[in-house]
């Protein structure tokens, strides 16, 4: 299918971005970034309800990243999108940059919907949001990425809890299920399953995926748009550091960067490979 090959082609170049961003900066969060790429893709060139001439557009959906860390991937989408020059995706992390290490929405960034970064706090302001568009009778929706460490959190479950009670079908959250936290494994840091039933348990209409698979990816997006009884959760299962092949499953590279010759051999290998 050409958009399948369109989407795997912007996401290619989108990991190229994160990693010339976090090798620029000599700090960051490469990991997790990578591993939730498509899931990113996927939505905001397909999915997402967005007009990047009109950021403050009343009836745009709403996109927060919770995992904030994560955000050389969110910049990359930006850019791409059309948001701003892409060439100030390499200011990341600089003193007065509008890309700070965790999104900041005081620093004028169009696009950017909400100061995140502060593990737990992403899916309550979601939550916020997705009600006020159901009480203002607006139709935007309303998408929120965690992390699975982000999980262990209590407010996230808090939110869970609101969002399944008003029937939020409105919002989506998306779990970057990569299975590795800053400590560890999320197993043994602090156990997530039965991770589905949990949702369910909640009222939360649940779709688990192979996270870098677009297929699934559309599909999913798909169902969560036609749910109309739930919020819906999509649990995507990936790869830390997805796409580099060294960084691939690997803890230390949740915030650590590559050095000038790592970085040479990852985008080669982005190059290539893809």
């Amino acid at each position: 299918m050409r958009k399948i090959e369109l989407l795997k082609k912007r996401a290619k170049e989108i990991r190229i971005d994160i990693i010339k961003m976090v090798s620029q900066a000599g700090s960051g969060h490469p990991g997790g970034a990578l591993s939730a790429t498509e899931l990113m893709t996927a939505l905001y060139f397909d999915q997402l309800r967005h007009n990047p001439k009109e950021p403050n557009w009343e009836d745009r959906d709403r996109v927060i990243f919770s995992k904030g860390h994560s955000c050389p991937l969110l910049y990359a989408c930006l850019a791409e999108s059309g948001y701003f020059p892409k060439e100030e995706i390499l200011t990341l992390r600089r003193f007065g940059s509008r890309l700070q290490g965790h999104p900041g929405k005081d620093k004028g960034l169009p696009g950017l919907e909400a100061s995140t970064g502060s593990l737990g706090q992403g899916l309550s302001i979601g939550v916020g949001m997705a009600l006020a568009s159901k009480l203002s009778q607006k139709d935007f929706r309303v998408y929120v990425l965690l992390g699975d460490g982000e999980c262990d959190c209590g407010q996230v479950w808090e939110a869970i809890m609101s969002a399944g009670h008003y029937k939020l079908d409105n919002l989506c959250a998306i779990i970057d299920y990569n299975g590795l936290q800053i400590d560890g494994s999320t197993e043994e840091v602090m156990g997530l399953e039965p991770l589905v039933k949990k949702w369910q348990d909640f009222r939360w209409e649940t779709i688990e995926i192979d996270g870098h698979n677009f297929k699934e990816i559309l599909n999913a997006y798909q169902r969560a748009r036609n749910n109309k009884e739930a919020p819906t959760v999509i649990i995507a299962h990936t790869i830390k550091g997805r796409g580099v092949s060294f960084m691939e499953n690997k803890v230390d590279w949740h915030g650590k960067v590559p050095n000038r010759e790592e970085a040479e051999t990852a985008l080669k290998e982005l190059e290539e490979n893809g």
